[in-house]
């Protein structure tokens, strides 16, 4: 029980300690932490969904609203555009294509019209609104679109094209998807 007390007191004075200690640094550079909403965990992208967050500020409430969901749907164009980008480049040096580049630029070519279609079925997961003290709205976003959706249409976009069909590997393009979506959820 004493041994308790004493764990229980330790543990309860070194985090106070390191709560002042916070606290003094930020007041001794005049600092003040925000918290940004969307940023935790669930909201980022996983194994299973692409997600993005970002704001927009205007006077007016809509526009402030589209231009978050602009901001968001750009971001999260440009984090599936990467992810496609090494999924394409780590898939054609597995195998054996004549052509790899051109290959390579029609295959991205495609992806990149699947990728601009699917944008459009982009599902909003959070929304808050901020009034400004003196005028405007700040509005945060967070959207997210299913990467199976994505993983699809690429494979039936490929499959659909003659020259690229017959060196496209269905299996294979899906187990490099999956093992860049892992990278991608690591960062």
């Amino acid at each position: 029980m004493k041994k308790l007390l004493i764990i229980t007191t330790l543990f309860a004075i070194a985090f106070t300690y390191s709560c002042s200690v916070k606290q003094k640094y930020a007041d001794a550079n005049n600092l003040t932490e925000l918290k940004v909403p969307f940023t935790e965990q669930e909201y980022r992208t996983d194994k299973t969904h692409f997600r993005a967050s970002q704001s927009g500020a205007s006077a007016d409430l809509a526009t402030a609203k589209k231009i978050a969901l602009l901001n968001a749907r750009t971001e999260l164009a440009n984090n599936v555009s990467s992810i496609i980008k090494a999924v394409i480049n780590q898939y054609t040096n597995q195998r054996t294509i004549e052509n790899k580049k051109e290959y390579e630029s029609k295959f991205e070519e495609q992806t990149m019209n699947v990728i601009n279609q699917t944008l459009n079925d982009v599902k909003i997961i959070g929304d808050k609104i901020f009034k400004k003290k003196r005028v405007g709205y700040e509005y945060f976003i967070a959207v997210e679109m299913d990467k199976n959706i994505i993983k699809h249409e690429i494979t039936k976009k490929i499959s659909a094209d003659e020259n690229l069909k017959l060196d496209f590997d269905a299996y294979q393009f899906n187990k490099v998807f999956e093992e860049e979506m892992d990278k991608f959820e690591k960062r």
